[in-house]
C-alpha cells in the first residue's frame, strides 16, 4: 500500500513538473515574440527573402545564362536549395509573429511541424561551384548565417529542457520558490531568459 502511494505521488510530481516546464516554455516563446531581437530577425529574414527573389528573377537569371553547362547546373541546384532554406526560415518567423499577434497560441507553435530542419546549411560543392555568380554566393552566405541563428533560437525555445531541468533540480522547486519560511509561495516566479545567438 505504501509502495502504491509512493508511485501515485511520484506520478503526480512528474505531471506537475511537466506542467511547470510547459508554463516556462510558453512564457519564453511569448517573451521572444515580443522582443526587439525578434523584430530584427524578422526584418532581416523578410528583406533577405525579397532580395533573393529579386536577384533570381533579375540579375541572377542573366548571370546564369552566361555560365558553362556544369556551372549552370550547379546554379540551378544551389538557387533551389537557397530558396527552400529561405522558405523554411520565413515560415518559422511567420509562426513567431502569429504568436505575438495572438493569432496562434504558443502551445500550438510547439508542434513538431513548426520546427526548423535538423540539417545545418552545408557549403556548396561539386563541379562548377567555383564559377557561380558572386551575387548568389553572397545570398547563400547570408542565408546560412541567419539559419544558424534561427536554428539556435528554435532549439533553445522549443526542444531544449528548461534551465531548471538542465541544472538537475526539480522544475517545481525552481518555479515555486519560498523566499522565507513564513512567507507564502509565489503563484508565479518570474522567467528570465537571455536570447543569445551565435555571431
Amino acid at each position: 500500500m505504501v509502495t502504491g502511494d509512493r508511485r501515485k505521488g511520484g506520478d503526480f510530481m512528474s505531471e506537475l513538473s511537466a506542467l511547470v516546464e510547459d508554463s516556462w516554455r510558453i512564457t519564453v516563446i511569448q517573451d521572444f515574440a515580443a522582443s526587439e531581437l525578434f523584430d530584427r530577425t524578422f526584418q532581416e529574414g523578410m528583406e533577405l527573402v525579397e532580395e533573393t527573389a529579386a536577384y533570381l528573377d533579375g540579375a541572377g537569371r542573366h548571370d546564369s545564362k552566361r555560365l558553362p553547362r556544369k556551372a549552370a547546373l550547379a546554379y540551378a541546384s544551389e538557387s533551389m536549395r537557397l530558396t527552400t532554406r529561405l522558405m523554411q526560415l520565413a515560415s518559422w518567423l511567420l509562426v513567431q509573429r502569429a504568436v505575438r499577434e495572438g493569432q496562434m497560441p504558443a502551445s500550438e507553435a510547439c508542434q513538431d511541424r513548426y520546427r526548423v530542419g535538423d540539417e545545418s546549411p552545408r557549403a556548396a560543392e561539386g563541379e562548377g561551384i567555383d564559377l557561380l555568380p558572386v551575387g548568389l554566393l553572397s545570398l547563400q552566405e547570408r542565408a546560412s548565417r541567419l539559419f544558424e541563428r534561427v536554428l539556435h533560437l528554435d532549439r533553445r525555445m522549443y526542444t531544449e529542457p528548461a534551465p531548471c531541468a538542465r541544472g538537475g533540480r526539480s522544475c517545481i522547486a525552481a518555479h515555486f520558490r519560498r523566499p522565507g519560511r513564513r512567507r507564502r509561495l509565489s503563484r508565479r516566479a518570474p522567467v528570465t531568459v537571455r536570447f543569445e545567438v551565435p555571431p
